[in-house]
């Protein structure tokens, strides 16, 4: 009998249904319930009631899990105990537009939190990066995250929301987009990337019939086009740190602007690892000290 069992118990209970607790604890439904009939099986009696619509605990289930919370809480009291040392290895996949703005950060954290723990950072597409989270390549990796919200087999952790912006040549004073993008050069930024297809999306909105004159790998590669009065682009909108390199305009597209969601994930089965919460944990505090 696993431990992770009574917890997803407990997680049942406090939620009130298989559903709710399987998006707690990052499981599938159908996961949550073969958990619940191994623990049946331990028992060797039912933890609910089937006979309705709704599955109802049982007296057993509720005094299981009150005996059982005293003891997960005084688990995850002495986890969480500052005196705890991480060590080892990780592996972080990022995306190439936080590498010079949140990994610095990020590292930065996790040197003063965490000394012995070494960090190896890879760069890739969010796609390409998913896919070695998956294959057990990577311990953690901070992705744009999918529209349709990610697997739930993962642990997600929200990080940012980024509105795109219209970035024009910073000695251009024109206000109006459409005069800007008569003006200039449309410049795309990779468009096998999620964030490249939907600026590309959003331009065909703006300008119905206008073509990219330049498609590039890069985001930082569209800046400097555009800091160099060579084209207008929309591309997420950057912290300051990033900008700051390319002197650029940025144009705010209003309250219906495409925004892309960025996120820590890594596997549900990694959630309770000292190494992977050190890195979600400092993700965590880098973009909570931007808002400061």
């Amino acid at each position: 009998m696993k431990l992770e069992f009574l917890v997803t118990l407990d997680s049942i209970l406090r939620n009130g249904s298989f559903a709710a607790a399987a998006k707690e604890v990052g499981l599938t439904p159908s996961a949550v319930s073969l958990q619940v009939k191994r623990l049946e099986e331990y028992l060797g009696r039912p933890l609910f009631d089937r006979s309705g619509r709704i599955a109802k605990p049982t007296p057993l289930a509720r005094e299981l899990a009150t005996s059982v919370i005293a003891a997960l809480d005084a688990v995850e009291s002495a986890r969480n105990r500052p005196t705890v040392t991480v060590t080892g290895r990780v592996v972080l996949g990022a995306i190439r537009t936080l590498q010079p703005t949140i990994i610095p950060l990020v590292l930065g954290e996790i040197g003063v939190r965490h000394p012995d723990l070494n960090v190896k950072v890879i760069q890739g597409d969010s796609v390409e990066l998913l896919s070695q989270l998956k294959a057990g390549e990577l311990d953690g990796a901070a992705i744009v995250r999918p529209s349709s919200g990610g697997s739930s087999r993962l642990l997600w952790t929200d990080l940012e929301q980024q509105p795109f912006v219209f970035v024009a040549p910073l000695g251009d004073e024109a206000t109006a987009i459409s005069d800007l993008i008569g003006r200039y050069d449309w410049l795309q930024f990779d468009t096998s990337l999620t964030s490249g297809r939907v600026a590309a999306s959003y331009l065909h909105r703006l300008s119905p019939g206008t073509r990219a004159k330049f498609e590039l790998e890069s985001i930082e590669a569209v800046l400097g086009m555009v800091s160099a009065g060579l084209g207008v682009s929309v591309i997420p909108k950057l912290g300051g740190a990033k900008i700051s390199g390319y002197p650029v305009r940025q144009i705010p597209l209003g309250s219906h602007a495409p925004t892309r969601k960025i996120a820590f994930v890594c596997r549900s089965a990694d959630a309770d690892n000292r190494r992977v919460s050190a890195l979600r944990s400092a993700f965590v505090a880098s973009y909570e000290s931007l808002k400061e």
